[in-house]
């Protein structure tokens, strides 16, 4: 997105949903601009028709036409400050609308993008579009966009002034003008472009940062607190070398616009003292336009108006950085909103049923607990099949990056009920199964069917609220224990929340927490133990009461006596459910259905636990010890 776009994108965004209260604010600044530039106008008028006069007719005669004077200018100036506070205020509110709306847009889009996003983004990366760039558009919104456009309004009034007073003297100032837009076109695009650089920058040193302080016991814990400080220095040179840069077209500007400014007022009295000898003498050129007009007055006026012009491109070049910072950031934002979100051409529901004793299906609206995937067909006709926990892989070929095979010609079968156990070394793509199942990536070649319908069928929403998932690394939330066991049911009742917590064996630690259920967790649940906060992650699951659960590396952060409590009630929760465990402490799969020993994206060996031990091949050496699983 151009610089244009990106600005005309701002704008349009801010008088979208504040058309009357931009009108407002521009009619304010209209006043407020006025005010600024009539002091030369009231300069002129009270030399030409008020002291000038009065040095030959005394003040007496002139004193009605200097009240005059005065009072329409007391009136415009309380009119401006008047003007100056309505657009200050109603762009203050604009603003913080403006930017609460495309936080939440902001925060949509992000729940709406796919997986594969934000595993390939560092989260400060992407924490800082919340912040650094969000408040590049603060202000940009409340301070350089209102400055921008009363200079601009200013401008337009000095210019009309002038060309009303001399278009031979306007000739020379805009000469002055067009010298200093140049300089301010060319050193300003560098800028705003640096500008730009160096949010990227700051995003990257960002999302460094964050994944130190989430990384600070391995860092301690293999002495690289040296190698984290060299890193955290090449990041943080990048950032200030492009900071230094947009700054340093920033500094030079100022000076270089300050200076031909000045150069401009000295010509411009020069010039004007020439024109009023010419007028006052009658030598020379005095009767022939525009030598003939100069007054002292407008030549005074003009000297202020010269004076107001070059501070309004310096006050436009004293924004540029801003702007260029603003444009940089919102560019970010813009992008950010325009990443390509999840697609979901599923069109099979989820819905509450009844099954009646003939085993027809009905759906209805009431809470049942009981499930039926509502398929339309293109005949208009609905069928309506049971949800049991019917998952099939057929064949299935997955690349994260093409030309780099993940998994390959994978096919599993896993009845309802079944537990299936997926064991290999750290890579072989066990949890990409899982990724594949929960569709947050679609699969490249082969097919999988949930209750014999392609899953590519079922509305994503639908096919995830089906499935309950405990991860090795546990994710917990602000809120009570409670908020944190139901955050899968909402609807869930305090019953099941309770029943959930003893299924996962939680229970006990809960009750004796100081609210018990009520209990506020911090971060993640760092007032928690790690075992306490996988059981709440267990319990959790279970209160989903989903009929497919996955067990990624569940019970690894417990400790074995925790594991020992657990496992009962794991036991209790798989039971009836079709389970997908993967797992790299092998007694814990031993009961499963079937075994799937996987290396490097392909099923090496499948069976039950006593025909593999049988085979005496991998699985035999891994559970025996002979092999290690990494």
């Amino acid at each position: 997105m151009t610089k244009k776009e990106t600005l005309m994108r701002l704008i349009k965004g801010l008088f979208a949903s504040n058309k009357k209260a931009m009108i407002i604010v521009l009619i304010s600044l209209i006043f407020s601009s006025a005010g600024i530039m009539s002091i030369s106008v009231f300069i002129q008028l009270i030399i030409d028709e008020a002291i000038m006069p009065a040095l030959t007719q005394g003040w007496s005669t002139v004193s009605s036409t200097l009240f005059t004077i005065l009072t329409f200018m007391i009136i415009l100036y309380s009119v401006s400050v008047i003007g100056t506070l309505i657009y200050t205020q109603i762009m203050a509110k604009i603003g913080q609308h403006y930017l609460d709306d495309i936080r939440k847009e902001m925060f949509e889009k992000m729940e709406s993008l796919p997986i594969g996003y934000f595993d390939q983004r560092s989260h400060g990366d992407i924490m800082s579009y919340y912040t650094n760039d969000v408040d590049t558009l603060r202000q940009f919104i409340t301070q350089s966009l209102i400055q921008f456009a009363m200079t601009l309004l200013t401008l337009v009034f000095v210019i009309a002034v002038m060309l009303y007073y001399s278009f031979f003297l306007t000739l020379f100032v805009a000469i002055g003008a067009f010298t200093m837009f140049k300089v301010t076109a060319h050193i300003g695009g560098k800028s705003s472009a640096s500008f730009k650089d160096q949010q990227y920058s700051i995003g990257r040193l960002e999302g460094y940062v964050e994944e130190m302080m989430y990384g600070q016991r391995v860092v301690k814990s293999f002495v690289r607190e040296e190698h984290a400080k060299k890193d955290f220095d090449k990041e943080n040179e990048n950032w200030f070398e492009d900071s230094k840069r947009a700054r340093h077209y920033g500094n030079i500007l100022m000076p270089i616009l300050h200076n031909i400014g000045n150069l401009m007022y000295v010509l411009l009295a020069v010039l004007g003292s020439v024109l009023i000898y010419f007028s006052v003498t009658n030598v020379g050129f005095s009767g022939i336009y525009p030598f003939s007009i100069a007054r002292v007055g407008i030549v005074v006026s003009f000297l202020s108006l010269s004076r107001q012009f070059s501070q309004n491109i310096r006050m436009i070049s004293q924004q540029a950085p801003m702007v260029g910072m603003a444009l940089g950031g919102a560019s970010r934002v813009f992008e950010f909103l325009a990443l390509e979100e999840e697609q979901d051409t599923g069109y099979v529901k989820l819905v509450n049923c009844i099954e009646h004793d003939d085993g027809t299906i009905e759906e209805t609206d009431k809470v049942t607990n009981e499930w039926a995937w509502r398929h339309p067909h293109s005949d208009g006709s609905v069928t309506y099949t049971k949800l049991k926990g019917d998952i099939v892989l057929e064949n299935v070929d997955f690349e994260y990056v093409e030309g780099t095979p993940v998994l390959k010609d994978i096919s599993i079968y896993a009845r309802p009920g079944e537990t299936i156990a997926l064991v290999g070394e750290t890579g072989a793509g066990k949890t990409t199964i899982t990724n594949l199942i929960n569709r947050f990536y679609e699969i490249h070649e082969g097919k999988i069917r949930y209750d014999g319908i392609n899953i590519k069928k079922i509305r994503k929403p639908d096919l995830r609220r089906s499935l309950g998932i405990v991860l090795q690394d546990t994710n917990l939330f602000s809120g009570t224990v409670r908020d944190n066991i139901r955050y899968a049911r909402m609807e869930a009742s305090e019953e099941e929340v309770i029943e959930a917590a003893k299924t996962a064996n939680a229970y006990d630690f809960i009750k004796h927490l100081p609210k018990g259920f009520d209990t506020e967790l911090s971060a993640n649940g760092e007032n928690l133990s790690q075992g306490q906060r996988q059981l709440i992650s267990i319990a959790r699951a279970a209160c989903a009461n989903t009929p497919v659960l996955i067990l990624d590396e569940a019970t690894s952060s417990i400790d074995t006596r925790t594991e020992a409590l657990v496992q009962k009630g794991m036991n209790q929760l798989m039971e009836g459910r079709t389970v997908f465990v993967i797992a790299h402490r092998l007694s814990t799969v031993r009961n499963s259905d079937a075994i799937m020993v996987m290396d490097h994206g392909e099923i090496i060996e499948r069976g039950d636990h006593d025909s593999l031990i049988e085979q005496k091949g991998i699985y035999y050496q891994l559970y025996t010890g002979a092999l290690e699983m990494e």
